[in-house]
């Protein structure tokens, strides 16, 4: 993760190397049946993606060099292609193999399976069918394996490691070939289905009620706010775990008392929220360009591929694509499994700030490495496991759920505003069975029966 800035030194650590830180037809020999298509309009209307804001746009021009009104374009189709890369991965089920977005808009969306009958239902989504030899379970399976051999062994020399689904393998990053392959070796695991990526880089946390504006750590460190988040009454947000531990006091970006971490997950996760006091209002906004402000409006998790902006108090606001998500990292301080790796640069100080796509929260910084001068790589936390593990409700420009639902097996099979559901689960909404189409924190203006961007009917 990227090590946060300090002023005075305190938790030297951080401040060097850390990371930058459709029902499913199950057998092999039956094509999968074409999902019904959902009107081009829903989706993008569903997450504000037909309305993006200018903040957003502008930055995406520059980052992304893309010429006036590709931006929007884009913006547009990878809403469209996230619904139809869900039913996709609904109707496949054990063979699905991952999704993934190219091109300058992100026109082009790629869905792989392991049985070729399954092509014509992939290319009736109007996506481009690749078929390879190992499902997306397979290779999450190789990935835990390599997560359990982390525990036992050094990974200094292996500091990365992730699913990478366009290349159907899990790839292990390595400061040399020799460390990558006594890491394989540990863990047990085929050569075929592990691949090499050698690097020089060294993955740090970066570390230093909008979210982007900066916070301090017990007078000293500085970090930036992620997003603004509510538990019952009370009023917070939420940032990175490396930034600060339970219990330790913040002020904000003028110096003025704040609130205090009352819960942080670091390593294994690069996770807090901080509560704040009566001064600090939350809002569902995130500094953009030039100070500017733009809102989130939802959660719902984007594509490998898609465009992501970043906001942070070093460098503000910058963009880029997603590189691949569950992501294992080892910083100098433990792993941290679970990130999101993207080409979006960061500098310290910007840890625990946010990652929109469109106007969609995506997570908050964990680390990296380079520069936005040279440009680099970082690493974010997603915010749904944040939103779920500590019962909070993300702050929306739009009507919402005052609270979670409870995480218990009987809620667990019927739709609540405010809990976390994950793409291919399956709720009961007014005595109709739906599936879950993309990752997302439910709001109350997104029911199953309103939303088909996000909910297939079985």
């Amino acid at each position: 993760m990227l090590g946060r800035h300090t002023a005075l030194g305190r938790r030297a650590a951080l401040t060097t190397a850390c990371a930058l830180v459709l029902t499913g037809v199950t057998s092999a020999a039956t094509a999968a049946p074409p999902p019904a298509p959902v009107p081009a309009s829903v989706a993008a209307q569903t997450l504000g993606a037909d309305k993006p804001p200018a903040a957003v746009v502008r930055a995406m021009e520059r980052d992304l060099k893309l010429e006036p009104g590709q931006a929007a374009e884009r913006l547009v189709n990878e809403a469209e292609a996230g619904v139809r890369a869900g039913r996709l991965r609904n109707a496949l089920g054990e063979r699905f193999a991952g999704a993934w977005l190219r091109g300058a808009t992100s026109s082009e969306l790629a869905v792989a399976t392991t049985h070729a009958d399954d092509v014509s239902a992939i290319q009736a989504q109007g996506a481009k069918a690749v078929v390879v030899k190992r499902p997306l379970k397979d290779l999450r399976a190789v990935k835990e394996r390599l997560d359990k051999a982390a525990d036992r062994v050094d990974t200094r020399d292996t500091p990365v490691w992730y699913v990478d689904v366009p290349t159907n393998q899990v790839v292990v990053q390595a400061i040399k070939e020799s460390a990558a392959t006594a890491f394989i070796k540990a863990a047990g695991v085929q050569d075929k289905s592990v691949g090499v990526r050698v690097s020089a880089q060294r993955p740090r946390p970066l570390a230093d009620l909008v979210g982007g504006e900066a916070y301090y750590i017990e007078g000293s460190a500085r970090c930036s706010i992620g997003f603004s988040v509510t538990k019952d009454t009370q009023q917070g947000f939420a940032s990175a775990g490396h930034c600060g531990d339970p219990d330790d006091s913040t002020t904000g970006f003028n110096m003025a008392e704040q609130g205090t971490f009352e819960a942080s997950t670091f390593p294994g996760k690069d996770m807090s929220w901080v509560s704040v006091n009566s001064d600090w209002t939350a809002t569902p906004d995130v500094k953009g360009e030039g100070g500017q402000r733009t809102q989130v409006t939802g959660s719902v998790q984007a594509l490998v591929g898609a465009s992501i902006c970043r906001s942070g108090s070093t460098t503000g606001w910058h963009c880029g694509t997603i590189e691949q998500h569950d992501t294992s990292v080892s910083y100098s301080q433990g792993r941290v499994d679970g990130v999101t790796e993207t080409t979006v640069c960061a500098e310290p100080g910007d840890s625990g700030g946010p990652y929109v796509s469109g106007s969609q929260a995506q997570g908050v910084t964990s680390g990296g490495s380079g520069d936005c001068t040279a440009g680099g790589t970082t690493f974010y936390q997603p915010i749904n496991p944040i939103l779920s593990d500590f019962g909070l409700v993300l702050k929306t420009a739009a009507a919402q759920a005052g609270a979670p639902a409870p995480q218990d097996n009987e809620a667990a099979v019927s739709w609540a505003a405010g809990r976390v559901f994950e793409a291919g689960a399956t709720v009961t909404h007014a005595g109709v069975r739906y599936q879950c189409l993309q990752t997302h924190q439910a709001q109350s203006r997104w029911s199953p029966n309103t939303t088909p961007a996000l909910w297939q009917r079985l």
